[in-house]
């Protein structure tokens, strides 16, 4: 920007705002802000069927665990190994419950309490978003 007569840009796509500013003939101002973005989760790429009830008792044992980042989202170390987690799994704190490729990196994650994987709602292979569920799990 200073090598412009640039004063501010501003860039808005669905999920993010981006503003660079600079006042005046001082040093430019860089603001980011990431508004939250509205996951909807389907069943039809779930690979366990979820029961639909209103039994708050039967939730309060269950949590979502979501996405720690943006990326592609694997199931299975590499193509001819078995997947990390499957559905019924008994899993304790730290267990790798998939991979997160964010730029070139493979990133382990792993579990952050223990439980039984209730439903997996990603697909091997897909893109994922910050925050986004990845899985169900049935504390112990």
């Amino acid at each position: 920007m200073q090598k412009s007569d640039l004063t501010d840009l501003e860039i808005e796509t669905q999920d993010l705002k981006l503003r660079l500013a600079r006042p005046g003939e001082s040093k430019g101002q860089i603001t980011y802000h990431a508004e939250p973005v509205p996951v909807q989760v389907s069943n039809e790429t779930s690979t366990v069927p979820s029961p639909q009830t209103n039994d708050t008792k039967l939730e309060e044992d269950v949590y979502i665990f979501k996405s720690p980042m943006v990326g592609t989202f694997y199931r299975k170390p590499s193509p001819d190994d078995p997947t990390f987690v499957s559905s019924g799994d008994k899993i304790t704190k730290g267990d790798v419950l998939c991979i997160v490729e964010a730029m070139k990196v493979m990133n382990e994650v792993q579990a952050d309490q223990g439980g039984e994987i209730v439903e997996i709602f990603v697909e091997d292979s897909v893109s994922v978003e910050y925050g986004q569920p990845l899985f169900k799990i049935r504390k112990k």
